[in-house]
């Protein structure tokens, strides 16, 4: 049976990559003694899947990853035994079941928010979203993404679903799909460049405050409303 595992990074954990959590979470699903499922041949694996990888030195209350199980299990008591053998910065926020015809974390995310605050001693010469709507009127907002390989222009509009200018800080809604794949340093990047400055790497303070999939009337649902509480003596 598979499950849905979510959780918040914070302090010093928001430093750890991608490879190293999934390494924790391994140990530390054996320490919390879940009977996870693992791979056949010659190399056996735990089966889990992360959803969207959270950058280093990002903060997040939405992560997430998938886990199978060899056996049915109550939700809650999972959770409970998961965060007891969790580090400082990383909590298990919920664990629920999953149905059948779920797809997996990674092929699901649709979209994630952002929230983007300044770090102090870092303030731009103008007011942080005092022109942000003036930025979004525009009809286009081009983007030149470089990669290795290539260079590759960006409308950055079709990919910024909802946003909000709040009293210290800028909610983005971006899409976070393997096809778009947005990141709120490029969206900083091209708002910087319409005020007539250049953000530093440091200037920012972002948190993914959740991650999202579509559900069958294509509106933008959390990846744990998909699941389901099962409870002890069920």
């Amino acid at each position: 049976m598979k499950y849905r595992i979510k959780f918040s990074k914070s302090g010093s954990m928001i430093f750890i990559g991608h490879l190293d959590m999934m390494r924790y979470f391994q140990k530390a699903i054996r320490r919390a003694e879940i009977p996870i499922a693992y791979s056949t041949g010659f190399s056996p694996h735990q089966i889990m899947s992360f959803a969207a990888p959270l950058g280093v030195g990002l903060y997040s209350n939405g992560e997430y990853l998938d886990i199978e199980l060899t056996e049915k299990a109550p939700t809650k008591p999972m959770c409970r035994r998961l965060n007891g053998t969790m580090a400082e910065g990383v909590r298990i926020l919920s664990v629920r079941a999953l149905p059948d015809e779920a797809g997996n974390a990674m092929a699901s995310v649709a979209a994630a928010g952002y929230t983007i605050k300044l770090r102090p001693g870092h303030e731009p010469s103008f007011s942080f979203g005092s022109r942000f709507d003036d930025f979004m009127a525009q009809e286009t907002i081009p983007y030149e993404k470089e990669t290795k390989k290539s260079k590759k222009l960006l409308d950055l509009k079709e990919g910024i679903f909802d946003y909000k200018v709040l009293e210290e800080s800028i909610y983005l809604l971006l899409d976070a799909s393997s096809s778009g794949n947005l990141k709120p340093s490029m969206i900083m990047e091209a708002y910087y460049s319409f005020m007539g400055e250049r953000p530093g790497e440091m200037d920012f303070i972002v948190t993914r405050e959740e991650t999202y999939t579509k559900d069958q009337e294509r509106s933008f649902i959390s990846l744990e409303a998909v699941g389901m509480d099962i409870e002890e003596d069920s």
